[in-house]
């Protein structure tokens, strides 16, 4: 079968590299793709969010099975356009899409279904929002509505930068139209955790779980940012205790309000929770991997991606049984220098070939005339396996340090317990 992966991150490079792996499929096409997936799929340059040129080229290319990897597109409703010709593709429609295109839309569904989640409420009105600022005291969270590449959450300590906060969202539109309309929530304590899920309307499989490490430097100082590493499984849930919980008061409720809801939702749910003493309450959702989570997780995977993703849009994922390793994974991000904030692009990438037992998984690259250059925040996610997740961490940065390019940057603390 042909299958065409739209994106160019590490999301897209590590969900190539597991797709290459199944025997069905003889040839794989990347839109626009990067670096690292020239070396697995054919690169096209098209723009993710070209739906009628992707579209075009999946019916001139007779492809099998389209895959979209990041948000905007499902957003935009690329899913809806690829079904309406009859064509596979695997990603929620632009209906369910709405999760990540709307933080508003998941309150309320959280709120409606009962599912536990922080106090919160919304806004379009800047004079309305400020006379409510400290509503849950601080710190408190702000939230753009809509799309933010990750970046529009603001946690503000006390009352002046909270406004400050509020002016550059709003009267400055940091985050352009995504900033309309902002939530603003309690803030929750304990610990973040990460849960990716296959979705096809009527059953939920969560995957392995996964740890992510969001600010920019090591001991969790410096801005968020979409992810700087990741550890799985996630100690968290060696609790049976809490992952019983979780079913019973989050994953059941979740595919019960969807059904409920007439909402068809097939693809990837990815569930931010927060763990505060065993009780777990949902921070967000996304619609797609998580990123770098996916590189952590996928690497677990002994099953065929392919096979699970086609019987999520034929609606028979409770007829799958997956399969996943027993070894560890830890992924390391290794970024621009200035990320998340200003960074240049078009640094000369070297030592990628001198690393071993690790996968090198590609999120901000670009092949010019044979030489690879950086092209994004994040470059590369060096992910290793091990027996253990000691060894596994001991691996990847036992190698990473043997790649280089000007400005590189990366947490040394990744999956590292007191």
């Amino acid at each position: 079968m042909k299958v065409l992966m739209i994106g160019s991150g590490g999301r897209e490079h590590v969900l190539t590299w597991k797709i290459a792996q199944s025997p069905r499929v003889e040839k794989i096409y990347a839109a626009p793709g990067n670096g690292g997936m020239a070396a697995l799929a054919e690169c096209v340059d098209l723009s993710v969010e070209d739906i009628p040129g992707c579209l075009d080229f999946a019916k001139k290319h007779d492809i099998d099975l389209t895959v979209v990897g990041p948000e905007v597109p499902l957003v935009m409703g690329m899913v809806d356009a690829f079904e309406a010709e009859g064509l596979k593709v695997f990603g929620p429609n632009k209906q369910c899409a709405q999760f990540e295109g709307s933080k508003a839309f998941t309150k309320e569904f959280l709120f409606r279904h009962n599912i536990p989640t922080a106090a919160y409420k919304e806004y379009t009105d800047f004079d309305e929002i400020i006379k409510d600022l400290g509503l849950y005291g601080y710190p408190m969270v702000i939230k753009a509505d809509g799309l933010a590449a990750g970046k529009g959450v603001l946690i503000p300590e006390n009352k002046e930068d909270a406004l400050a906060g509020m002016e550059m969202i709003m009267k400055k539109r940091a985050f352009g139209e995504a900033g309309d309309k902002v939530v603003i929530e309690e803030f929750l304590t304990g610990q973040e955790a990460s849960m990716l899920c296959f979705v096809d309307g009527k059953t939920i499989v969560p995957m392995e779980s996964a740890q992510d490490y969001k600010r920019a430097f090591d001991n969790d100082k410096g801005l968020n940012t979409g992810g700087m590493g990741t550890y799985s499984p996630n100690v968290l849930f060696a609790d049976e205790t809490l992952n019983k919980r979780i079913k019973a008061e989050i994953l059941d409720p979740i595919i019960n309000g969807f059904i409920a809801d007439g909402l068809d939702f097939k693809g990837i749910l990815f569930i931010g929770l927060m763990i505060d003493k065993g009780v777990p309450k949902v921070l967000e959702f996304n619609v797609r991997f998580g990123d770098p989570e996916a590189q952590s997780v996928l690497v677990r995977m002994e099953s065929d991606l392919v096979d699970i993703m086609t019987a999520v849009i034929d609606g028979k994922l409770s007829e799958c049984e997956i399969k996943w390793s027993q070894q560890e994974a830890v992924t390391v991000v290794i970024a621009a220098g200035g990320y998340p904030g200003l960074y240049e692009k078009g640094k000369v990438i070297t030592g990628i070939q001198d690393v071993k037992d690790c996968v090198v998984f590609h999120a901000g690259t670009k092949l010019v005339n044979g030489e690879l250059l950086t092209n994004g925040g994040r470059v590369l996610c060096v992910t290793a396996l091990g027996e253990n997740r000691e060894a596994a961490r001991k691996t990847v940065y036992d190698n990473i340090n043997k790649i280089h390019f000007d400005g590189a940057q990366y947490r040394t603390d990744i999956a590292k317990f007191n």
